[in-house]
């Protein structure tokens, strides 16, 4: 008879210290519960705030109102890469219409997928281009979309900066080097609970090459679930499973990788708890 696994217990922050999730789609996650209960759960655990991304026009307008009538959900607007053929100048007036509210903390989700191919590269190019423009038109940071096209963004961002706003490489997936490289050109970068999968080696060692002042965490839900919930929906009170493992990986304390990675929400996105 094979042994039932033990259910990890969720991290406790024992002190004041508090996370930020910075990367989530209150809109998509479909578990009965609203965007506010979701994030009352979250709070009650120490995730304090978190960050819904548009993806598309109506996904920008959501997370808008989401953030507009609850103060504990900060928003971004964009057009993801997988619909950079929707775009026209129509589209990006409205969404920098949304993104003059003073809920919008950020300007994403942006970038380039090599992986799904929704949009035909050149395509993906010229949205990627034309919001970078409009972040920086606006001041705005940008959260940036990367699968497997970490030399062609670097291209654009070398070619296009600087970006006084600066931004994060959200949901990162490559390896310390390549971290550098966005980094030295002002990026933060992003875990998702990707770094809790015991065969996401070339992630922990980005974890450990990433400075802590450098370095953002992120569900991505409803998706990327870390464990022990890998392959189910995720939600922002998971943010805690990406910071304990973080920790893990840079011999630190949960609260040492809170109370740093928070501050690095309140220089880059102007939040504060």
């Amino acid at each position: 008879m094979s042994k039932k696994k033990k259910k990890l217990p969720l991290p406790e922050l024992v002190t004041s210290a508090a996370l930020i999730d910075t990367h989530c789609h209150l809109d998509m996650i479909d578990d009965g519960l609203s965007p506010d209960s979701i994030v009352e759960r979250a709070q009650a655990a120490g995730v304090k705030a978190v960050i819904t991304i548009g993806i598309d026009l109506e996904s920008s307008q959501k997370a808008v109102n989401f953030a507009t009538r609850n103060s504990k959900i900060y928003a971004a607007v964009g057009i993801h890469p997988h619909h950079a053929g929707d775009i026209n100048d129509e589209m990006l007036l409205e969404l920098e219409n949304l993104a003059r509210s003073n809920r919008v903390v950020g300007y994403g989700e942006i970038g380039i997928d090599t992986v799904k191919d929704y949009a035909p590269l050149q395509t993906q190019r010229h949205a990627f281009i034309r919001q970078l423009e409009l972040a920086k038109h606006l001041g705005l940071p940008v959260i940036i979309h990367n699968r497997e096209a970490h030399e062609e963004i670097l291209a654009i961002l070398r070619e296009k900066g600087p970006f006084p706003a600066a931004g994060v490489i959200h949901c990162f997936s490559g390896d310390g080097t390549t971290a550098e490289k966005f980094m030295n050109l002002g990026f933060y970068i992003s875990f998702p609970g990707v770094v809790t999968f015991t065969n996401a080696q070339i992630l922990h060692e980005a974890v450990r090459t990433v400075p802590l002042e450098r370095m953002l965490v992120e569900t991505d839900a409803p998706f990327l679930a870390p464990v022990p919930f890998r392959g189910k929906m995720n939600e922002p009170l998971y943010t805690l499973y990406t910071a304990q493992k973080i920790a893990e990986l840079k011999n630190l304390t949960l609260e040492e990788v809170a109370r740093q990675t928070t501050a690095n929400v309140t220089k880059l996105f102007g939040i504060t708890l």
